[in-house]
């Protein structure tokens, strides 16, 4: 808990090409703790101490630079569309490298990871970032162990969250950190948002993307399946297909895509089911459709990936306009 009588200090680190949500939402769920109570203080902070423009063009006024800051408290650095497309530029890194070493404790959100692993920060440790771009993070840091469905991970006193608006779910638990359940609980009241979401990353991402399988015959069982989710495709069904024994199926899959026939099937159909549910289909008509056996059977799968039902699903990300009953 927070008791000391001089402001907690959070210094945010932002640079052209920044997402805004990045910055203006964590800094919100500060200024909102403050009226609850707290007592936080909040700084924006770029390389070089100029202003800077963000990804959407609005120019965000900094208080300094990175050499001017004496030390944090919380030092957060935003994300940005930019990264991981092109290189960190140095003085960036110099800067995160700089206010980390003075910082009680550091975060980063959404791309924002980028950021900390060049400036050598999340080395050995747990991290997060944005689903789409966890697999890059991971690849250029091999030594750190990336968390695709976390919401945001803490690792000792270093904080990494998701995409965008999952700062906002890490400001939140920094400020739970520092004044407890109540007062966060009163600041995500006042915010309309939840104190604790449920679920991972994965019900908002697309696991199915992903390179095309390299050999020829695999391919032609992945497009099989995408063409016909709902049809016949035991595992029987398809090692006929390519006239090759079920085992020999089992292995290729395991070896190019990490699964089984059985497991990319089901998923296979669970996104399919996910877009019937988005569209405006009810749960039943969505597993039906799918070629899930039952409801039952979809909802299973719906808890085990996103840890709701598709019903929950439905009432957070369905169409506003039902889709036709005939």
């Amino acid at each position: 808990m927070h008791t000391s009588p001089h402001p907690h200090r959070v210094a945010i680190l932002v640079y052209d090409g920044v997402k805004l949500l990045d910055v203006a939402g964590p800094a919100e769920v500060f200024a909102e703790a403050n009226r609850c109570g707290a007592d936080y203080q909040i700084v924006l902070l770029s390389p070089t101490g100029a202003d800077v423009a963000s990804s959407i063009g609005i120019t965000i006024s900094v208080d300094g630079n990175a050499g001017s800051e004496p030390a944090p408290d919380t030092f957060l650095v935003a994300g940005g569309d930019i990264y991981p497309r092109t290189a960190i530029a140095g003085d960036l890194v110099e800067a995160t490298a700089t206010l980390a070493m003075r910082a009680a404790r550091i975060g980063s959100i959404c791309t924002g990871a980028f950021i900390l692993g060049a400036a050598g920060l999340l080395e050995g440790k747990r991290a997060t970032t944005h689903w789409k771009v966890a697999h890059e993070l991971a690849a250029r840091h091999p030594t750190t162990l990336v968390s695709p469905d976390s919401i945001y991970v803490r690792d000792g006193t270093t904080y990494t969250s998701a995409g965008v608006s999952a700062g906002i779910d890490l400001a939140l638990a920094l400020v739970e950190d520092d004044h407890g359940p109540d007062l966060t609980r009163d600041v995500a009241r006042r915010l309309v948002v939840y104190l604790q979401r449920a679920g991972g990353q994965s019900q908002f991402s697309a696991p199915l993307q992903g390179p095309p399988p390299r050999t020829s015959a695999l391919r032609r069982i992945v497009d099989l399946v995408t063409a016909d989710p709902a049809g016949n495709h035991s595992l029987a069904e398809l090692a006929r297909h390519l006239n090759v024994s079920p085992r020999h199926l089992t292995r290729l899959f395991r070896t190019e895509l990490s699964t089984t026939p059985a497991r990319y099937v089901e998923l296979v159909r669970f996104d399919l089911a996910k877009a019937l549910l988005d569209q405006g289909h009810n749960a039943t008509q969505a597993a039906s459709l799918a070629g899930f056996p039952s409801y039952e059977s979809l909802r299973r799968v719906f808890v085990r990936e996103l840890s709701m039902s598709p019903t929950v699903y439905q009432r957070r990300f369905g169409t506003a306009h039902r889709a036709d009953a005939g």
